[in-house]
C-alpha cells in the first residue's frame, strides 16, 4: 500500500520559480489519498532561492510535510538527489526540478502505473504526446541522441532518458550506489535501473513547457558529452 510520495526538489539559483513550484507541488492532490513528503535541497544558490524557500517553509510548515537540506558547497543535481534520498521515507520517490517546465499534476499519471500495473519505475516522457508548446529543436536532437544511445547500450525501448520525472520505489532507489554529482545522474540511474532484469519499467506521457538558457536552463553541451560517457561507463564498466 502506498501511503507517501517523497518529492526531492534540487534547487540552484531558481529564485524566480521556486516559490511557485513549491506551491504547485504542495497543492497537488494525489490519487488514493497518498500524502507527500517534500524534501528541498538547496545546492548553495547564489541568488535569493534560499530566502524564497525559507519564506515558503515559514508560511506553510504547519500545513505541509516540508524539510530543507542546504549544501555548504555547490555539488550538482546528482549530489542533491543523493542528499534528498537520505531523508526519503515514502514508498515512492520522484524528482521535481525547481523550474516550471513540468506539471506536478502529472505525478498521478506516474503513480497510476505503479498502482494499476505494479511498475517499479515509471519515467514521464515529454515525447509520447504532442506538446502544446513546441519543444526546441536543440532539446529534441540532444535528447534523441542520448535516448538512442541508451537504447543501444541497454537494449531497452525508451523515449526520454533525460526526463526529470523518474518515479522509483524508494527501497529500489536507495539500493543503488549513485556516484554522479551533476546531470550525469540521469544516465547513471537510467542504466542501473534498466540493467536490473527484475525491474518492471514503464513510460507515460507528461506535459512539458521548455524554458531557454535566458530563462535559467542550465544543462549544456558539456553535460551531453558527460551523459554519453556515463552511458558507456555504467553499462560496460560498472
Amino acid at each position: 500500500m502506498i501511503k507517501t510520495l517523497s518529492v526531492i526538489i534540487p534547487v540552484f539559483n531558481e529564485e524566480g520559480t521556486i516559490y511557485q513550484v513549491l506551491k504547485k507541488v504542495c497543492n497537488t492532490q494525489l490519487i488514493g489519498n497518498i500524502q507527500k513528503q517534500i524534501i528541498i535541497v538547496d545546492d548553495t544558490s547564489k541568488d535569493n532561492s534560499l530566502l524564497r524557500i525559507n519564506e515558503f517553509i515559514d508560511k506553510y510548515k504547519n500545513v505541509f510535510n516540508l524539510s530543507l537540506i542546504s549544501h555548504k558547497i555547490n555539488l550538482g543535481k546528482g549530489a542533491a538527489v543523493r542528499s534528498g534520498l537520505t531523508k526519503a521515507n515514502g514508498e515512492l520517490t520522484i524528482i521535481q526540478d525547481a523550474d516550471l517546465e513540468l506539471n506536478p499534476e502529472d505525478f498521478n499519471v506516474l503513480i497510476a502505473e505503479v498502482v494499476n500495473n505494479n511498475a517499479d519505475v515509471v519515467f514521464g516522457s515529454r515525447f509520447l504526446r504532442k506538446q502544446q508548446n513546441a519543444i526546441p529543436l536543440k532539446t529534441k536532437w540532444a535528447n534523441g541522441l542520448l535516448t538512442y544511445a541508451t537504447r543501444l547500450t541497454t537494449v531497452k525501448h525508451l523515449t526520454d532518458m533525460e526526463t526529470c520525472y523518474k518515479l522509483i520505489k524508494t527501497p529500489l532507489f536507495k539500493s543503488f550506489e549513485l556516484k554522479e554529482n551533476r546531470f550525469g545522474f540521469e544516465p547513471e540511474i537510467t542504466v542501473k535501473l534498466l540493467r536490473n532484469k527484475k525491474v518492471i519499467f514503464a513510460e507515460v506521457p507528461i506535459d512539458y513547457r521548455a524554458r531557454t538558457v535566458e530563462q535559467g536552463k542550465k544543462i549544456g553541451i558539456q553535460d551531453g558529452f558527460r551523459a554519453l560517457f556515463c552511458l558507456i561507463r555504467y553499462r560496460f564498466f560498472s
